[in-house]
């Protein structure tokens, strides 16, 4: 019985050193810079509990136009691709472009900041909703730029040698390289975290306040978040101080030995995408989302076809299978702005409670992180996703168990313990992570294989590709709110006038709609791609 002990005692002790020990001692000074920009883009959902509210209250949007509106916002992300290239050209003045992105992120704050503190002003120049997508299309654009810069930094961030000059082996650059993704996803995660314990400290008492009061605490929330793009400036100026600090003592930069060409498919292809986009956007084209991602996907694919020239051919195969896999991951639809809508309407979740709520998805998201961290570096991104797949799954079942009002048997025979809220703590309706999770081992494995020089490239192209899969999941989302019509009601800022009424009775169907696609499109298309030439084990 004792030898019983000990051999469990030893195996939960190897099991604690290998999730969370080795993971500590892992951690290096030059990882910190690219992980203060990748938890800037974390705090940026310190604004996601005022936008939801705001949209749902005053802003007379439909559950599918505001879906339609995710696609849009999913475009800055696409266009990593010349990004990264640039970054690659000038990688010396990479700081310039962090630099950029932050303006862009404080200027969306500006406007958001003005339209819930003084509507009337901003509404005499232009439309609240037209300000409203000018607001939440310059943020993604600023967190896509500087998401480019953190994934070159990355590349700086893992030494090739150890402190006596001896290379790590391939074991031990893989090794490195996904702790510094996962630490990635933790930092991004870690930020979700940080802003929803703020906004339950912000949100506290919030539901006894009148419309006014509340309009100006939301204000209050967007000045706060003005320390977004701060962060991410001072992890670059601790990034070239640290480089430089490298220099003076003697040791050889991280960043590529070699001068990139220019890849003028690539930035050729990033600008024509760029003309078309607003061209198509500006036009009012009826399927204008369709075709930009038609297209998009085209060039994007026609550009990962230049840059897997690059790779040894059993490695392009691997890269497509492992891709084609996150993408169909990430591709799966959401239930779109419905489901907020019902939490707030019918089950009565306040800004505080919300927070709760995101702050609880970001814990469980990190502790899969760790947890899973030690079966990412051993398995292939196919049982990566096959997990994540089915944890989905189980994970949908509450938003189900809600909405048909399973909380009220529940809470009718547990002295009301088991209530809406109590169910509640288990969806991860209000952020979630699994997609984050997802994109480890493939970052991963870009950062040991893509060549030297066309690191920051390859992290585009490829990171351009699965963000696509977001786009589609916006318009898949967009569609099934088409087909499942959910309204809330909108009441107007100035006037007070109720502009829209609610409906939520399909919003059940829509629910199991998603919950379907997203567990069994994922796992047909792993069987598919396992069972092909472009099988991934790695």
């Amino acid at each position: 019985m004792n030898t019983d002990h000990s051999s469990i005692g030893t195996q939960v002790s190897a099991w604690w050193h290998r999730t969370f020990v080795d993971l500590a001692q892992q951690l290096r000074w030059s990882y910190l810079p690219p992980l203060m920009v990748y938890f800037a883009a974390g705090v940026s959902g310190l604004t996601s509990v005022v936008g939801a509210f705001f949209l749902k209250d005053y802003l007379d949007l439909s559950a599918s136009f505001v879906a339609g509106l995710a696609f849009w916002a999913g475009l800055p992300w696409i266009l990593k691709m010349p990004l990264g290239h640039v970054v690659d050209l000038f990688w010396r003045w990479k700081s310039l472009l962090i630099l950029l992105g932050a303006s862009l992120i404080t200027l969306s704050l500006v406007i958001m900041y003005g339209l819930v503190t003084a509507p009337a002003l901003m509404s005499g120049t232009m439309p609240l909703e037209d300000w409203y997508v000018v607001a939440l299309l310059l943020a993604p654009s600023g967190y896509a730029i500087q998401d480019v810069v953190a994934d070159a930094m990355t590349v700086e961030a893992v030494p090739k040698v150890d402190q006596d000059g001896r290379p790590f082996t391939p074991e031990e650059s893989r090794a490195q390289h996904t702790t510094m993704q996962t630490l990635g996803r933790v930092a991004i995660i870690s930020g979700f975290a940080a802003v929803a314990a703020v906004n339950i400290w912000i949100f506290s008492g919030a539901d006894e306040l009148q419309n006014s009061d509340r309009l100006e605490l939301y204000g209050q929330v967007y000045l706060i978040a003005l320390i977004i793009p701060l962060l991410s400036v001072s992890g670059v100026v601790l990034h070239t101080l640290i480089q430089r600090q490298r220099r003076l003592r003697g040791h050889p930069a991280h960043g590529p030995e070699d001068v990139t060409e220019v890849k003028w498919s690539i930035l050729l292809g990033g600008l024509a995408f760029v003309a078309l986009s607003i061209t198509l956007g500006t036009a009012e084209f009826a399927f204008a989302q369709e075709t930009i991602f038609v297209v998009s996907l085209a060039v994007i694919l026609y550009l990962m076809s230049r840059l897997l020239k690059e790779l040894e051919p059993a490695q392009a195969k691997a890269l497509i299978g492992t891709a084609t896999i996150i993408f169909v991951f990430r591709a799966v639809p959401l239930p779109g702005p419905g489901l907020t809508w019902f939490e707030i309407d019918e089950l009565g979740f306040d800004e505080q409670f919300l927070a709760i709520l995101a702050l609880l998805t970001s814990l469980l998201a990190l502790l899969g992180l760790f947890i899973l961290r030690p079966f990412m570096a051993n398995r292939s991104i196919a049982h990566v996703v096959v997990v994540l797949t089915i944890a989905a799954g189980i994970l949908a079942l509450p938003n189900l168990a809600l909405y048909y009002g399973v909380h009220e048997w529940t809470a009718a025979r547990t002295g009301g313990i088991v209530d809406a809220r109590f169910i509640a703590i288990l969806d991860t309706a209000v952020e979630s992570p699994l997609g984050q999770i997802a994109m480890v081992p493939m970052l991963a494995w870009i950062a040991r294989n893509a060549p030297t020089q066309l690191k920051a490239t390859f992290f585009a192209v490829m990171a351009s590709f699965t963000n696509m899969a977001l786009s589609a999941s916006s318009l898949g989302t967009k569609y099934l709110n088409e087909i499942f019509v959910v309204t809330r009601e909108v009441t107007n800022p100035e006037t007070g006038v109720v502009t829209s009424t609610a409906d939520y009775s399909e919003l059940g169907y829509l629910l199991i709609t998603v919950a379907l696609i997203s567990v069994i499109v994922p796992l047909v298309m792993v069987l598919l791609v396992q069972n092909s030439r472009f099988h991934t084990s790695d």
